[in-house]
């Protein structure tokens, strides 16, 4: 009789332990799951942020992502402590079968293990949530990583289309000022043209008048002739005028 007290009291003292251990677990849970599911809004209203602005500090959101991952870590090692636990507790009951455990010892355990399911399901929507947003988040960074470089790009090739532009303007400015000149050219050509007609047209009626009448050639000729010796002597005295001016010059 006394032994069997004895094994019941043994039995009952590892039931209460297991228990002990499995609330002192669920309570850290609890408690880590708190923490986790603060850190998780805070995160994406961080990333909001992020995306809003372009001078957020980076080095926060690189510490936000290791205290989550730490904290995934440890929830997920005493998420496995409370099922060791769970597990433990399953099989005390089955251990004692022959005994007839009594329901309130089921109940407490399918509490416990409602719990720890309660506890699992939250834990994997919150990660799951991070993790969307996470993704969310590099997929929209490198989106922006893309626009900035083609921005960059873009804003070479405007720049080279720019000095292309002028290039071309510059061209067309030339090919203009080269249209006005051939036809200033022209235009002269045609004056230089008309002139010589018209001078052509002098000289033969001229010829015509001589031929017609002798004394006017005659007289024509002397006047070509005084003509010339008056160019000679202008020509002689601007010559002696300029060594004169070169002499007193160089003295």
């Amino acid at each position: 009789m006394d032994s069997r007290n004895e094994k019941e009291m043994a039995h009952g003292n590892i039931w209460e332990d297991l228990r002990k251990r499995a609330r002192q677990l669920e309570n850290e849970i609890d408690l880590k799951l708190v923490s986790f599911s603060k850190l998780g809004t805070n995160y994406s209203h961080h990333r909001d942020d992020i995306n809003n602005s372009d001078t957020s500090p980076l080095l926060s959101a690189s510490n936000s992502e290791h205290m989550f991952d730490t904290m995934a870590m440890e929830i997920e090692q005493l998420l496995a402590k409370l099922t060791e636990i769970n597990d433990k507790m399953s099989e005390y009951t089955n251990s004692i079968s022959m005994s007839s455990p009594s329901s309130a010892l089921l109940h407490t355990l399918q509490r416990h293990r409602d719990i720890l399911q309660d506890y699992n399901q939250e834990f994997q929507k919150t990660k799951a949530n991070i993790t969307a947003c996470r993704e969310r988040e590099e997929l929209l960074g490198s989106v922006r990583r893309d626009i900035d470089a083609y921005k960059s790009s873009s804003g070479g090739l405007n720049r080279r289309s720019e000095l292309y532009l002028k290039e071309n303007e510059h061209i067309r400015n030339a090919d203009r000022v080269a249209d006005e000149t051939i036809d200033v050219a022209l235009a002269t050509k045609e004056n230089l043209r008309e002139q010589r007609n018209t001078m052509k047209k002098i000289s033969t009626g001229m010829n015509n008048l001589a031929n017609r009448y002798p004394l006017m050639n005659s007289l024509i000729q002397r006047i070509n002739i005084r003509k010339r010796r008056d160019s000679l002597v202008i020509g002689g005295v601007i010559a002696v005028c300029l060594i004169l001016l070169l002499l007193y010059a160089f003295r």
